[in-house]
């Protein structure tokens, strides 16, 4: 068999990457150092990125979906010539799972009831309810909105997906009667919303998407779900929301400040489930990672796009 042509390094990490080396052979590609690859897959850290990349790297695969560290960091001014993808839509299902997880507990007020400590059984909840009939606004329909969907679906919920062009939202198991918003319309969703999933990306336009105006236009039973990063919320107002009811409750699993200080509010606070950031645990992670890498590279071999082109201009 002839070998491969493609060269591949992976760094830094070299521990871990069995799975990948096997997801980019597996691919039709090589592995091989640095000095001679075609391209990088990254798997540390945004300030380790290396300052200078030979001229023959052509492309670039960074380990996150979130890449707003790597902008921090000066990764893509100083490399201007290499194309980035980020590992947008890797890990989607899993995040989504996490979503409709918290959705759910949120719903069926399991907040209160797994904080009790003696057997008390009400005639009346104020707020719980089941998602039939209910509708979930996706704040940030991309790949984890895409996964989320289906899961909503035979639930009977109805999903109103935002996104940045408003172009409707196709894919596997996804109904032709899901209503697409653009963003620049988002205030025209909340009069129709019951429950939110916030999963857009982390940018300058998107800081604090939802404050205190759009928490107030919610439903005194809606719960508001953030999987994607905590400055699209802004905690003050949330805090606030949560303490006076305007909402049902949120679930968090990015918080702003990140982590979430001993002593917050939010820890206390009935009506707040919180999980550190784990939306995709490591278990997880790696395996969806090199599922990824592998498709990309197959891509990158054949000449064939690339999928999760990092757009500069766009912040992701």
């Amino acid at each position: 068999m002839q070998e491969s042509a493609t060269t591949i390094a992976i760094a830094p990490d070299h521990s871990a990457p069995r799975l990948l080396e096997k997801a980019v052979v597996g691919a039709g590609a090589r592995v091989g150092e640095l000095a001679e690859a075609d391209a990088l897959i990254w798997t540390g850290e945004p300030g380790d990125f290396p300052a200078t990349l030979p001229s023959s790297v052509r492309w670039a695969q960074l380990p996150a979906a979130g890449i707003e560290d790597f902008f921090d960091a000066g990764v893509f001014t100083a490399h201007p010539d290499v194309l980035f993808t980020s590992a947008a839509g890797a890990f989607s299902h899993s995040v989504a799972e996490h979503a409709l997880m918290m959705l759910l507990a949120g719903v069926r007020y399991l907040p209160e009831q797994l904080r009790a400590t003696s057997w008390q059984q009400r005639e009346f909840f104020p707020h719980i309810g089941s998602l039939r009939g209910k509708t979930v606004t996706i704040v940030g329909a991309g790949g984890i909105g895409c996964a989320l969907i289906p899961m909503l679906a035979p639930l009977g919920a109805h999903v109103i997906a935002v996104n940045r062009s408003g172009r409707p939202v196709r894919g596997h198991g996804i109904p032709a009667d899901v209503e697409t918003v653009p963003t620049d319309q988002l205030t025209r969703v909340w009069s129709h919303t019951d429950h939110v999933v916030v999963a857009a990306p982390a940018t300058a336009q998107t800081r604090h998407l939802i404050g205190a105006d759009e928490l107030s236009r919610l439903k005194p039973s809606s719960w508001v779900i953030n999987v994607a990063r905590g400055s699209l919320i802004d905690t003050d107002a949330l805090v606030d929301a949560l303490t006076r009811g305007l909402i049902g409750g949120a679930g968090l699993d990015v918080t702003d400040p990140e982590p979430l200080p001993d002593g917050h509010p939010l820890w206390t606070l009935p009506n707040a489930i919180i999980t550190p950031h784990d939306s995709n645990p490591p278990q997880l992670r790696l395996a969806a990672f090199a599922d990824h890498v592998g498709a990309n590279v197959a891509r990158f071999v054949a000449g064939e796009p690339l999928a999760a082109i990092i757009e500069t201009s766009r912040g992701y």
